[in-house]
């Protein structure tokens, strides 16, 4: 653990890091791999032909676009046929609920009010317009769902249900015991749709045995492109498409297709799965670090989620007594070149508070930060930014 005594090193510190920025916000988005960049650029130069195209040019680009399919689809274990290339993940969340009312029949919606609000808006809106009932599980004081209650909440109704939970919490980091979901679905013949954005290119998937109708993932969050992201839809669902006006993506998802992003996003899932088992330690290891480092700085500091037990290994929730000082953080700390966040990326602008925080952590007198991390962080870095904190606060 770092010492915090009078002399501790900031100046050393400070001139190794150059005074470059530091970024703790990997939830958000990561730095693009150099190599992921390489395998793109061919595209976004000599072959830039469009994949619906018949001549060589358009060919060419059509075998980049299903070597990369059959790529992600064998990483996952799934289908190539099972595999939509989408901009991201909110665009594939909003499709796999839109399906699951649209084309499979549910009238209820399951979900959780700690979920992205990919999902919270899109289900609130299906309730607004009459198209479903909504309703929503009961969250336990640790930040996980209560798989109990969504048992329970199956049964009490017959009437064809979409569940839709994420694999990972993108605030607190709380991971869901997604086999245990997949069971309980099937037992109610309920459809299960599984935000995996946080979890796709972190933890291995294996869509031949866990019972999912819906997956979605984003290439941001594993150093791939932004604006790429999946759908995953299991092959027995008949759903129609998505995107009406030309016959990409197997008539699914019409427009030209983002062929560069295709291209990332099959590289960079393939670079996230060799290193996985190496870079979970690492990066939990460093998380970890972290938090001790603030316990020694900060004796009144909170952790929210579920930090020492089943949770994702790249996100630490933080939270601090709310004082002048506190409210003020995020700022002083971007002033200093250290990024993080207050929430989500889709929220951290404002200063409305996080809707994950209010349910897991309601306290009005607590500041919370989050702090998300890759295989770029360092130690040094961890140690540089407590330090500066323990200044500021």
């Amino acid at each position: 653990m770092a010492s915090f005594k009078s002399g501790f090193l900031f100046n050393e510190i400070a001139q190794a890091l150059d005074m470059k920025r530091i970024y703790f916000d990997n939830a958000a988005t990561t730095p693009m791999d150099p190599d992921v960049l390489e395998a793109m650029m061919p595209y976004l130069t000599e072959k830039f032909g469009n994949p619906s195209s018949i001549y060589s040019y358009g060919r060419e680009s059509r075998m980049a676009v299903e070597q990369a399919r059959r790529t992600v689809a064998r990483l996952l274990n799934a289908q190539p046929g099972e595999i939509f290339f989408t901009s991201g993940g909110t665009e594939s969340t909003n499709a796999a609920i839109t399906a699951a009312v649209r084309d499979l029949g549910c009238k209820r919606i399951i979900t959780s009010p700690i979920e992205h609000h990919a999902t919270l808006h899109s289900a609130a809106f299906l309730q607004e317009t009459g198209q479903v009932k909504l309703c929503f599980v009961g969250i336990r004081s640790d930040g996980h769902i209560d798989l109990d209650n969504l048992e329970n909440l199956l049964k009490e109704s017959d009437e064809k249900t979409l569940v839709s939970l994420m694999h990972a919490n993108n605030e607190i980091g709380n991971l869901l015991d997604i086999e245990r979901v997949a069971f309980i679905c099937r037992q109610h013949r309920a459809v299960f749709h599984c935000d995996t954005v946080q979890t796709l290119g972190h933890y291995a998937l294996d869509l031949s045995k866990t019972s999912v109708d819906f997956i979605n993932g984003a290439a941001h969050k594993f150093h791939g492109p932004k604006g790429i992201g999946i759908l995953y839809i299991k092959n027995t669902l008949k759903v129609r498409p998505f995107i009406q006006g030309g016959s990409q993506e197997r008539q699914m998802r019409a427009g030209t297709e983002n062929l560069y992003g295709i291209v990332g996003f099959a590289k960079a899932l393939e670079n996230a799965s060799a290193e996985m088992e190496s870079q979970q330690v690492k990066i939990n290891e460093l998380r970890l670090y972290m938090a001790n480092c603030l316990k020694a700085a900060f004796p009144g500091v909170i952790f929210n989620g579920d930090l020492y037990g089943h949770s994702l290994y790249t996100v630490l929730s933080v939270s601090l007594p709310r004082t002048e000082k506190t409210e003020m953080i995020l700022m002083n700390l971007d002033i200093q070149g250290i990024c993080a966040s207050g929430g989500s990326a889709c929220t951290s602008g404002a200063n409305a508070g996080s809707h994950v925080i209010q349910v897991v952590n309601p306290r009005q007198d607590l500041i919370t930060v989050r702090f998300s991390f890759s295989k770029y962080n360092t130690r040094e870095e961890v140690e540089f930014t407590v330090s500066k904190m323990r200044e500021m606060v």
